[in-house]
């Protein structure tokens, strides 16, 4: 019998990807195409992500790559720094323009390397 579980999973998989897409990575791909310093921080974050999937998790190669994605960007979103660690805590919402990129926390770029990465997996 046909389970509708993992299809829904991966359908809202898609869709927290597209919405990622849409607020972080796009603006992210033009100011990459702009400044050389925000491709560069943008590929460093894709072979993260690349290396934190391919590397990190046990059993993930039975798992669609883009639950595996949306699952990593939740984790993202619900910790963004240690609430101990003394650090400025980072902005989740995507630069308003491309100087923008310039200036990217580390959670922003991470966004924006997801998308990176997922885009290279659909090619």
């Amino acid at each position: 019998m046909f389970s509708l579980g993992p299809a829904l999973l991966e359908v809202s998989a898609r869709r927290m990807l597209n919405r990622l897409h849409t607020t972080h990575g796009a603006g992210a791909l033009m100011a990459a195409a702009e400044f050389p310093s925000v491709s560069a921080a943008l590929d460093q974050h894709a072979a993260a992500v690349r290396d934190i999937l391919d590397m990190g998790i046990e059993g993930a190669s039975s798992v669609p790559a883009t639950v595996l994605l949306a699952g990593y960007v939740r984790g993202l979103l619900d910790h963004p720094c240690p609430a101990d660690s003394g650090t400025v805590p980072f902005v989740s919402a995507a630069p308003e323009n491309a100087l923008g990129w310039l200036n990217a926390d580390w959670l922003q770029l991470r966004l924006a390397g997801v998308c990176r990465y997922a885009a290279g997996q659909q090619d």
